[in-house]
């Protein structure tokens, strides 16, 4: 077999500019050793326990670390880090070495006759958190509560973040996609008592009012006590009480009154946000993790693997129900500036992502596989059409990247850009392996195991393996690890999730090939989350959305990784005695997990069966049947005496192959 070929190198003009080659050269003079370039760095970061330390004081994080170790203790789970050291993820952003009051921190956009476009610099970013923080404090808020935000991405989403954290309290938002039970059945476990919401989005060229749903997810979670309404759509006050809201506080009242921005440090593990696992039973996971660990892993990716300095634009596409909003708000912890944008991709027209970057200097812009494609498929030429030298890095998440997109990056975008493709997880809120500017990147690889992370594929026996696929392992503890499960009080969900198979050893649901040029190959998800553009989603609730109609007896939704790159997500069900899939259902159904769910949660095929095999306890064979769906044969996939219909599985076989 042919060695490849990469479709980009560095430059050895290029990799002494980077900021993790400036690393490399910091920690050899320090510590008096002779790192010869990334590999040799990586290995270094997973083997010695003064990595952490060095990138605290290398980047100079704005809190006192002290002189005791890093780890405490490198139990998994349980992991001590940094104990007793105070700090908070809020003084970084402005107190850190890349603040500078008068550059630019945020650049809003939104579709055309949508909202103002506008500019906060750090010095009017930090004003406006330290008035809302103050009003937040002068209504209650104290170290420790919740504050929920039901917002698009827009700047006031990443001023309500860093208020809160500010404060000491704890973080938690969805993207106002998102129905209000969807909403609610996050944000409520909480037990909020601020809710920071917005009138609405515009997406697609169309209005999308939320008014509504923010009265319905306030009435749903009693321990709200402040409603604060952000003005997207501009609505007016008739409409804001006909919905019920007359007594919310605007945005504008919420942040009119100065306050000195007080920032309250916190211990290390402090609970700094609440993400949501996508529910594929029951109710959504919070995956609570702390301000240090945070602040660590997104200060060091960001500069190292981002190679992001102060005054870079920093775009990914993103929504706040998504980890990558929080990924991309930690260009902020080193001075960068980075764009909130809440319309579609590709309206008005169908290069709207790169008319932007454009338009914007974009240094790194992210996206996901599905738009690229899209981009192909339309004959787009945005090297050609815009004016994208500014742009080195087109980021790439959510799902598996084809390698013949490296090729079309690299004819039609430009062979300047290097393509980024980065994976990891909501579980540590920061990528696993990815990109780094001194390796070349190869069609279809990730570059890199990124720094501090102890990444390996496990056969099915535990042991690691070179060239071919196995479970991907993280066998030592990072900084942004979860700090705990909500209402996990004994901590076995969090048990469950990660270390049943192999205790102590992260089990992440990954398959993975790690290549003899450490690079990784990532096939796709081992579990049954569903993983459309990159938005982790649950079939919890594509299930509750569709209980109500009384022609579904039972239901099964899986998502497929399929070769060309793309991802098919089909929903099978069984239908009631004598019913048939007529036109009408078929919008029924749409339509009810559209509106009880979101338009990501839509299927792309609905499609009758026989019967919903189960095992003998009742749990729905989703990983089984995404297996078959992606090739394997029925026998492989599950023990048949395990099954309440093991016959089902053929009907299954048969599907894929027609």
């Amino acid at each position: 077999m042919s060695t490849p070929q990469p479709s980009w190198t560095p430059t050895d003009e290029s990799i002494p500019t980077t900021r993790v080659d400036e690393f490399r050269r910091w920690v050899n003079d320090r510590f008096d050793l002779d790192l010869a370039d990334y590999p040799a760095l990586h290995g270094w970061s997973i083997g010695d326990e003064r990595f952490w330390p060095a990138v605290w004081d290398f980047l100079e994080l704005a809190a006192d670390r002290g002189d005791a170790p890093a780890l405490a203790s490198a139990d998994m789970p349980g992991a001590r880090w940094f104990p007793g050291v105070e700090l908070n993820y809020a003084r970084q952003v402005f107190e850190g070495a890349g603040f500078e009051a008068g550059a630019v921190a945020i650049v809003d956009r939104s579709e055309p006759d949508g909202a103002a476009e506008r500019e906060l610099t750090y010095g009017e970013l930090a004003a406006q958190v330290a008035a809302l923080a103050g009003t937040l404090r002068a209504r209650g808020v104290r170290p420790g509560d919740r504050v929920a935000g039901y917002l698009p991405n827009v700047p006031e989403a990443v001023i309500a973040f860093l208020a809160t954290a500010a404060i000491g309290a704890t973080w938690s938002a969805c993207g106002q996609d998102y129905a209000a039970t969807a909403a609610v059945d996050r944000l409520g476990q909480l037990e909020p008592v601020a809710l920071i919401a917005g009138d609405g989005y515009r997406y697609a060229g169309k209005d999308h009012d939320r008014l509504v749903n923010t009265a319905r997810i306030r009435e749903a979670i009693p321990s709200l006590r402040t409603t604060i309404l952000v003005p997207r759509r501009g609505a007016d006050a008739e409409e804001i009480a006909e919905a019920g809201l007359g007594d919310a506080l605007s945005w504008a009242d919420a942040t009119a009154t100065e306050h000195p921005l007080t920032i309250d440090n916190v211990p290390f593990d402090h609970p700094l946000w609440v993400l949501f696992s996508s529910g594929t039973t029951g109710k959504p996971k919070g995956i609570v993790h702390g301000h240090g660990g945070v602040l660590l892993e997104h200060s060091q990716q960001m500069a190292f693997h981002a190679n992001l300095r102060a005054g870079d634009v920093f775009f990914w596409y993103t929504s706040p129900s998504w980890m990558m909003w929080n990924y991309q708000v930690a260009g902020l912890l080193v001075g960068a500036t980075i764009v909130t944008y809440d319309g579609s991709p590709s309206h008005p027209a169908k290069d709207q992502l790169w008319s932007l970057a454009s338009e914007l200097k974009v240094k790194l812009l992210g996206t996901s596989p599905a738009y690229l494609a899209a981009c192909e498929r339309a004959q787009l030429e945005p090297g050609r059409d815009h004016d994208l030298s500014r742009l080195e890095v087109l980021g790439s998440t959510g799902s598996v990247l084809p390698p013949a997109a490296n090729a079309w990056v690299s004819d039609h975008i430009g062979k300047h850009v290097a393509i980024a493709g980065i994976s990891g997880g909501t579980d540590v809120v920061s990528a696993f392996t990815g990109f780094v500017p001194t390796m070349p990147v190869y069609p279809g690889e990730l570059s890199c195991i990124c720094l501090g992370v102890a990444m390996e594929a496990w056969d099915a026996k535990g042991r690691p393996v070179i060239g071919e696929m196995g479970e991907l392992v993280i066998t030592r503890p990072m900084p942004s690890m979860p700090v705990f499960f909500w209402n996990d009080e004994d901590g076995s969900r969090y048990r469950d999730a990660y270390f049943d198979v192999w205790p102590g050893v992260w089990r992440h649901g990954d398959w993975i090939t790690i290549t003899e040029r450490d690079s990784v190959i990532v096939h796709g998800r081992s579990d049954s989350t569903l993983n459309r553009n990159g938005i982790r989603m649950g079939s919890a609730d594509i299930y509750a959305a569709i209980e109500p109609i009384t022609e579904i007896d039972e239901s099964l939704v899986i998502g497929v990784e399929m070769p060309d790159g793309g991802y098919w997500m089909p929903l099978f069900v069984k239908l009631a005695a004598g019913t048939e899939l007529t036109d009408d259902l078929r919008t029924r159904i749409n339509t009810m997990i559209r509106e009880q769910a979101s338009p990501r949660h839509v299927p792309d095929d609905i499609l009758v069966v026989s019967g919903i095999p189960h095992t003998r306890t009742g749990k729905k064979l989703e990983v089984p049947i995404k297996r078959i769906l992606a090739g394997a044969e029925p026998g492989s996939v599950a023990d048949p005496s395990s099954i309440d219909n093991a016959d089902l599985l053929q009907e299954y076989a048969r599907l894929r192959r027609e």
